[in-house]
C-alpha cells in the first residue's frame, strides 16, 4: 500500500455511511479486506451518522460519540492494523436541536450555560430591522439583501422557552416540527434542526477542540470541514464567506488542527468565476474538486476534452491540492462551473451557462431531480445542484461510467469513490419520493445488502473498476509529474511518470474505447477496456 502525505493524501478513499454497505460499519471493514476489495483503498471517508445524530443524514449531529448501534471501536481497531485511515466531519455552523447545549438551553432558557451557545436571532438584529406580525426580526433591507439563504423564508427555528415564549434561533439549514395528536387534540411537539452555533462564543472554540481530538483519537487524518462558510455573521456582512472573518475562523480552527496532527478540507461551492476555490487552496488547505464530476459528464456527452483539460492544467499551474469525485451524497454540482461577475469584472467559468444548461436538461431527462437557492425575499435565484447517481446521470451506460472512472484516477488529485457509482447504482426514486420535498439527496444514498453486493460484485463494470483503482491505489507514478500529449480533441492522452514508474490513459472520447499502461520497476502491465 502506498504512503500517504498528511497534507496530501495519496491513494484512493473510498466514500460511504456507515450502514451504506451490509448495514453497519463491521461489514464494510471486512468488505474492504475481502480479495475483490483489496489494495484498492487507502483511506475510508465515513459519513457523519457515525456519530449520533437526528436529521439530514448525519449533518444534524447531536454529539460526535460513536454511534454504537452502526460503529465500534473494534471497528476502527481493524481499520488501523489494515493501514486505512479516516477522514470524518465536523460541522463547524451547526448542532441539532437535540444535542447536550441546545437541550440545556430548552431547559433553563436565559438561565442557561449555554445561552450564548447558539444565536437568537431577534438579538442578533435588535436595531436593524423591525418585528414582523410574529414578533420575529426582519432584517433591514440593506442588510436583507445581503444575506445567503439556503431557503425562501427567513432562517428561524421557533423554540419554546421555559417561560412560555417562543424564541427565534438562527437556522440555516433544515428543520422539521413532528407533532403527535389523540382524538385531534396535539399531545406532543418535537422540534428537530440543525441550529447555527455563536463562534463569537469561547465555549464553542472549547467545543471545536475536544471535538478534534476525539476525531484525532477514532484515527482520523483528514477533517472535512462542513458549512464552514456560514460560520461568521456580522451585521452589515454576507452571512457566506465574510472577509477577513470566515479566515480568521479558518486560521484559528487550523491551528488548532496541527497540534493534533490533523488536516483541513474545508468543503465549499461556489462559481468558477468568483474564485473562491483558488483563494481557498492559496491558503494551503486542501479543496475539494467540485468542477471535475460536471466536466467529465461533458466531456462523454460531447466527445471533446477541451474544457476538461483546461481545468487540470490549472490545477497543475496553481499546485492546488484536491480531492476529488464522480458521485457523493450531495447532487451533481453544476452551478459550480459558471462564470460571475466580481468587483465589476466577468470571470468566464469552465463550461459555457448554455453547456451547463444541456447537463441539467440531460441529467433531469434520465430522471434526475433537483435542489434550487432561494434569496432572502423567497425568490428562486438559481438551481443548487442535481441530485443522481452518476451511473444514471450518464443514461446507464456502463462503458461511460468506467471511463468516467478511467478519467477521474487519471486526473491531478486524490480520488474518492462513493460507494454506490462502485457498484453501479441507479436513481432510488422510491427513497426520493418517501421524504417527498426534501428527499431529493435519497435518489443516491440507497443501503446496499451484503447479497446485493455479493450479486453486483461479480458484475464486469465493478470488477473493471475495481482493477482501475487497486492501479491508481498501489502505483508510485500517480505521487509524480501529469503530462499532458497532444492530440485530436475527441482523445486523451495523459501520462503520470515518478522516476522509473509510469501509468498513461489513452482513450477515445467518442468510441469509449481506452487502454491503460503501467510500469512497475521498468516492467509494463497493459490493460484494454472496450
Amino acid at each position: 500500500m502506498k504512503s500517504k502525505r498528511a497534507d496530501h493524501p495519496k491513494g484512493v478513499i473510498l466514500n460511504a455511511y456507515p450502514d451504506s454497505l451490509g448495514g453497519k460499519l463491521g461489514t464494510l471493514v471486512t468488505l474492504v479486506a475481502q480479495s475483490d476489495l483489496e489494495d484498492a483503498f487507502s483511506m475510508v471517508y465515513i459519513l457523519p451518522t457515525f456519530f449520533h445524530s437526528d436529521l439530514d443524514r448525519g449533518f444534524s449531529i447531536i454529539d460526535y460519540d460513536l454511534n454504537e448501534e452502526l460503529v465500534q471501536n473494534s471497528d476502527l481497531q481493524s481499520l488501523r492494523e489494515k493501514g486505512i485511515d479516516l477522514k470524518l466531519d465536523i460541522v463547524l455552523n451547526h448542532l441539532s436541536v437535540s444535542s447536550p447545549q441546545f437541550q440545556d438551553l430548552l431547559e433553563y432558557g436565559e438561565n442557561s450555560q449555554f445561552k450564548d451557545f447558539f444565536i437568537n436571532w431577534n438579538h442578533f438584529w435588535t436595531g436593524n430591522g423591525q418585528p414582523g406580525p410574529d414578533g420575529v426580526i426582519i432584517p433591514d433591507q440593506e442588510y436583507l439583501d445581503k444575506l445567503f439563504t439556503r431557503k425562501p423564508e427567513l432562517p428561524v427555528l421557533k423554540v419554546p422557552f421555559p417561560d412560555g415564549s417562543e424564541q427565534p434561533y438562527w437556522n440555516t439549514f433544515y428543520q422539521e416540527t413532528r407533532i403527535e395528536s389523540s382524538n385531534g387534540q396535539e399531545v406532543k411537539r418535537t422540534l428537530l434542526g440543525q441550529m447555527d452555533v455563536n463562534a463569537q462564543s469561547e465555549a464553542v472554540w472549547v467545543f471545536y477542540d475536544e471535538t478534534l481530538s476525539k476525531l484525532r483519537d477514532y484515527g482520523c487524518k483528514i477533517v472535512r470541514l462542513d458549512a464552514f462558510a456560514y460560520l461568521h455573521k456580522e451585521v452589515g456582512s454576507s452571512n457566506f464567506f465574510n472577509r477577513p472573518g470566515t479566515w480568521n475562523y479558518l486560521e484559528r480552527i487550523r491551528k488548532m488542527a496541527e497540534t493534533k496532527g490533523l488536516s483541513l478540507l474545508p468543503e465549499i461551492h461556489a462559481e468558477y468565476g468568483s474564485g473562491l476555490h483558488e483563494e481557498v487552496a492559496s491558503k494551503g488547505f486542501l479543496i475539494y474538486d467540485f468542477f471535475l464530476p460536471g466536466l467529465i459528464l461533458h466531456t462523454l456527452e460531447t466527445g471533446s476534452k477541451k474544457a476538461l483539460l483546461k481545468w487540470a492544467r490549472e490545477i497543475q499551474e496553481k499546485g492546488y491540492k484536491t480531492i476529488n469525485m464522480l458521485g457523493c451524497h450531495d447532487g451533481i454540482p453544476l452551478l459550480d462551473l459558471k462564470g460571475k461577475e466580481v468587483n465589476g469584472a466577468y470571470k468566464e467559468g469552465l463550461l459555457e451557462d448554455e453547456e451547463i444548461e444541456n447537463l441539467l436538461d440531460t441529467i433531469l431527462r434520465r430522471g434526475g431531480r433537483i435542489k434550487n437557492l432561494y434569496d432572502p425575499n423567497g425568490r428562486k435565484i438559481s438551481y443548487y445542484q442535481v441530485n443522481a447517481t452518476y451511473f444514471s446521470a450518464l443514461g446507464e451506460d456502463p462503458r461511460k461510467l468506467l471511463l468516467a472512472r478511467a478519467i477521474q484516477l487519471f486526473m491531478p488529485g486524490t480520488p474518492q469513490i462513493w460507494y454506490l457509482d462502485l457498484f453501479a447504482g441507479k436513481n432510488d426514486y422510491a427513497a426520493a419520493d418517501k421524504l417527498g420535498k426534501a428527499g431529493h439527496k435519497e435518489i443516491n444514498r440507497t443501503n446496499l445488502t451484503l447479497a446485493e453486493i455479493e450479486l453486483t460484485q461479480s458484475n464486469k463494470i465493478v470488477k473493471d473498476q475495481l482493477t482501475l483503482l487497486r492501479v491508481r491505489n498501489s502505483v508510485e507514478a500517480f505521487d509524480g509529474v501529469l503530462t499532458i500529449h497532444s492530440t485530436d480533441e475527441s482523445l486523451l492522452d495523459v501520462e503520470w511518470r515518478y522516476g522509473n514508474d509510469k501509468a498513461r490513459l489513452r482513450a477515445d472520447l467518442n468510441a469509449l474505447n481506452f487502454e491503460v499502461d503501467y510500469w512497475i520497476n521498468r516492467k509494463r502491465h497493459h490493460l484494454t477496456f472496450s
